[in-house]
């Protein structure tokens, strides 16, 4: 259940009972928005992010903010279930899927070596009314069926309960999101000095009536649909690479949530820009994913749609420790042996790794406790084999 403080001018709601100084300063600042409505939503995963926590959800009357969204717009999850049981997959079997994925999804910083078919892209969209995104078509083939780096992951996963086989994303829009996320948040700061605006650190804005906010808006929503895209490419391959191995395996159909966005919805029968940033929407009956580390579980659940959250849950775990943090006071042995004693195969192999180690990270399971009033866990799943960006 939510915990109510007063905020500048209007109240956060936070579903944690711990949060640390720079998250809080964050969360204050929002309150204090003028153009902030109703109250503030923070999640059980949240931490310090940039202008905005991470975790976040912040709805707003008329204005766009594109720190409140992030640098990774449409970054959120995708996952399938097989028709197979855990006790079909040997050690083997596992570790020559992994490798026939590494084969066929870049990771890291890696792009495509050729262009892919311009169909895989999103529909729909003219390239021409984007300022930014019209020069980066190319870029985009490149770009899509690739994982990205960071706590981005491709995880096998069994079924605590039934020990279904699933598979498991997290990805989002690669390079070109960045670049519109870097792109609008300049241009509103010039704008918001221009405008001799009162503007919080790192949260300037736009307002939608301007062409600049609809651009970004329309920039956005593409973003967000080759972050989906990207995800669907990587998943028909991952789903090959398993076929290659386990002719005998089938498919249900992908569930897929974002966590990275801005959309027009109804709240408290007022339209307003829902801003989720670190933060998945969770309305009553539907369907969402929200990951934990490498080693620790996950879980498939359905939203319960609580207003006070604005319908919206965690997005994962979150950071429980910076990068450098944890690169810095986790043991590398305890890290490994932590996985390795629950026959989870993983990458990890050395100190500058351990930023995306489970000892990073929140108690997923805490997490989950601490919104029960947002989400319905539906399946859990523990991790198998975990490829990281």
């Amino acid at each position: 259940m939510e915990k109510v403080i007063m905020g500048t001018r209007l109240p956060a709601k936070l579903w944690l009972d711990e949060v640390e100084d720079s998250c809080m300063s964050q969360i204050m600042d929002l309150t204090s928005l003028p153009f902030a409505f109703k109250h503030i939503a923070i999640m059980p995963d949240a931490h310090a992010g940039k202008g905005m926590p991470i975790g976040g959800v912040l709805a707003t009357n008329g204005v766009i903010v594109p720190n409140a969204v992030g640098v990774d717009i449409g970054c959120g999850m995708c996952a399938i279930k097989t028709n197979l049981k855990a006790e079909d997959f040997s050690y083997t079997d596992l570790t020559s899927i992994m490798s026939k994925i590494r084969a066929v999804v870049p990771l890291g910083f890696d792009h495509q070596n050729k262009k892919q078919d311009q169909e895989l892209l999103p529909q729909g969209f003219d390239f021409e009314e984007m300022p930014v995104l019209k020069n980066q078509y190319e870029a985009c083939l490149k770009q899509i069926g690739t994982l990205g780096g960071g706590n981005h992951f491709i995880e096998i996963q069994k079924d605590t309960a039934t020990s279904d086989v699933w598979v498991m994303i997290h990805s989002g829009s690669r390079n070109i999101g960045l670049k519109v996320a870097n792109h609008y948040n300049k241009i509103a700061q010039y704008w918001n000095e221009k405008w001799y605006s009162k503007m919080v650190s790192g949260l300037a804005y736009l307002p939608m009536e301007t062409q600049m906010a609809k651009d970004y808006f329309r920039e956005m929503n593409y973003c967000v649909a080759f972050a989906f895209a990207n995800r669907q490419l990587m998943m028909t391959r991952i789903c090959e690479a398993i076929q290659a191995v386990k002719p005998e395996t089938d498919f249900d159909p992908m569930i897929n949530i974002a966590h990275n966005y801005a959309a027009w919805e109804n709240h408290f029968d007022q339209d307003v820009i829902v801003h989720r940033k670190g933060a998945t929407r969770a309305y009553e009956g539907e369907i969402g994913i929200i990951p934990g580390s490498m080693g620790t579980k996950s879980y498939i659940v359905e939203g319960l749609g609580n207003p006070e959250s604005f319908k919206s849950c965690s997005h994962g775990a979150g950071r429980l420790m910076g990068r450098k943090d944890a690169c810095r006071r986790l043991s590398l042995d305890e890290e490994k042996e932590r996985m390795d004693q629950q026959g989870i195969i993983h990458g990890l192999r050395s100190q500058n790794e351990l930023d995306e180690a489970p000892g990073a990270y929140k108690d997923i399971a805490q997490v989950i406790a601490n919104e029960r009033d947002l989400v319905k866990p539906l399946v859990e799943l523990a991790p198998m084999a975990v490829i990281k960006g």
